[in-house]
């Protein structure tokens, strides 16, 4: 139990249905579409569509997700990937002929193809109870009536706000200028795109006027896209991929996603003692970061668009994870492990949501950058993400830039099982640290004892770019006995990421929900 005299916020207790999201108002709006006879899809697909107004540089109508979902009565968890493609024309050749040694992220070269809508469409027909119109009422309404901006929205909007341009700028800024907390945001012409798609279901989006919209903006900044590429993106089931740390299973995405990086990283946490170092302390946030330098380095190397099963399986396995374990020194930082360069800040948001009859939700979505590519459509004011970027430029690799191809993903949702059933479905934001969040938080519960709040309030370190991010809830001891390991110490200008998650507990009925201080969102229960 926590010290209710000390800072902090308690996890929430319900036993019908539950909702944990970064914005308090999607949460209230997904608990009620659950308490009026909605499933957890519903419900999901309620919040995740209002979050494209309430936090619009993290995700919207031009964006991807990625989900998995436990149905109702069974335990199998089926995934759905809501990633979409590169145009047909894309071509990695035409770009470094161009001088391009990275895909440029600020361009109509790292768009591909919207694939959130194409997903919530098909999870609405296939799994929800309510109907797409429904679960698409309350960000029609919003979006029309506005939503005051949040205090971390706001902060993010100011630092993402140069990357705007173009028609960007007119839909996303006011007079010029970012947002202060509580400044309504109205977004009507999102209002009428959702508006059409309630009633005419993904051809509406993929197809006809809001179509040429996207694709004859995009070609006049310079893409290739055509309206082929968006009439024919669709999303895809999948099987989720898995891998045990102690007793408990991980379940992630399978590629294009980088779940396989977290269970990896727990492959090899798993040979080091890590419930007789400080949680708080240097011994831990090293052994992690070294583990994280390697597997990082690995899902450079292994996960694109079609990773082959047995660079997965090879990948997974625990004598792969020995391997990387012994090159890891507990009393020295590494130094030549090779890193792809990519920018550090990217935008997501989370939802997680169980309903009465225990169907989950793990639900990531997000246009990956914040403003994404920073660039919008003329009409309709559709922010184009730039998953794109994700692609390498290098000759060859498995995921070089190509026509139709899905570039590799870090958005990642997860649950946790343990005696094949669901436990707790849980995500972290925050790119590519992701998967050290998943691993963080699963360690946190399993080898120091946390219940879930704790988890997520604990904390953060992340070794990236040659670097070690370390926020400032760890102590000016732990930061130089880190230094003097080898690390390059830094203080992030922003949040190590963020999270909610949702615990079942099986034995009361109980769900127990928690969402991370580093939003502005909040679990609610009825």
């Amino acid at each position: 139990m926590r010290d209710f005299q000390l800072p902090g916020r308690s996890a929430v207790f319900a036993a019908n249905g539950m909702c944990a999201t970064s914005h308090p108002l999607a949460a209230k709006v997904a608990v009620q579409m659950l308490d009026s006879g909605g499933n957890a899809v519903d419900a999901a697909l309620a919040a995740a569509a209002l979050l494209g107004v309430c936090e619009p540089l993290m995700c919207g109508l031009g964006g991807d997700c990625f989900v998995l979902l436990k149905p109702s009565g069974q335990d199998q968890v089926i995934g759905l990937n809501g990633s979409g493609r590169a145009p047909e024309k894309l071509s990695a050749e035409r770009l470094r002929a161009e001088g391009h040694r990275v895909m440029p992220l600020h361009d109509a070269a790292a768009v591909t193809v919207p694939g959130a809508v194409d997903a919530f469409c098909r999870l609405s027909q296939d799994w929800g109870k309510l109907g797409l119109k429904a679960s698409l009422a309350p960000a029609i309404y919003y979006a029309k009536a506005g939503v005051p901006v949040a205090p971390r929205t706001a902060f993010d909007w100011q630092n993402s706000a140069e990357f705007l341009r173009g028609d960007a700028r007119k839909f996303l800024l006011f007079e010029g200028q970012t947002p202060q907390p509580g400044r309504i945001y109205q977004a009507p012409q999102q209002a009428e795109v959702w508006q059409r798609i309630a009633l005419d279901g993904r051809a509406a989006f993929y197809e006809g006027e809001i179509a040429e919209d996207m694709v004859f903006s995009l070609n006049a900044l310079g893409g290739v896209h055509t309206l082929d590429d968006f009439s024919q993106n669709s999303c895809d089931y999948t099987q989720p991929i898995s891998g045990t740390y102690k007793d408990i299973e991980l379940l992630e995405h399978p590629p294009n996603g980088q779940g396989a990086t977290a269970i990896l990283m727990n492959h090899i946490l798993a040979l080091f003692d890590l419930p007789t170092m400080d949680p708080y302390g240097s011994a831990r946030a090293h052994i992690e970061a070294e583990a994280a330098k390697l597997a990082y380095d690995a899902r450079n190397r292994f996960i694109a668009h079609e990773t082959p099963a047995t660079q997965m399986e090879h990948m997974l396995s625990m004598q792969f994870a020995r391997k990387l374990a012994a090159l890891i020194d507990p009393k020295r930082a590494m130094t030549q492990v090779s890193k792809r360069t990519e920018t550090v800040h990217k935008d997501t948001v989370y939802v997680t949501v169980v309903d009465r009859d225990r169907m989950a939700v793990s639900l990531i979505y997000s246009i990956y950058h914040g403003f994404g590519s920073g660039l919008a459509s003329k009409k309709y004011g559709i922010n184009f993400q730039n998953r794109g970027a994700g692609f390498t430029l290098e000759a060859g690799h498995p995921n070089e830039a190509g026509p139709g191809k899905r570039p590799m993903h870090t958005i990642i949702p997860a649950m946790l099982k343990k005696d094949d059933r669901l436990v707790m479905s849980f995500g972290v934001m925050g790119g590519a640290y992701q998967p050290t969040g998943h691993v963080r938080l699963v360690s946190n519960l399993v080898d120091f004892g946390m219940n879930v709040q704790e988890a997520l309030d604990a904390p953060r370190s992340f070794a990236d770019q040659g670097v070690l991010k370390v926020e400032r809830g760890y102590s000016d001891k732990v930061r130089q006995e880190l230094s003097d390991l080898g690390h390059e110490v830094v203080t992030p200008p922003a949040p190590l990421g963020g999270g909610q998650a949702i615990v079942v507990n099986h034995e009361t009925g109980v769900l127990e929900g928690a969402s991370d201080p580093r939003k502005d969102g909040c679990a609610l229960g009825y």
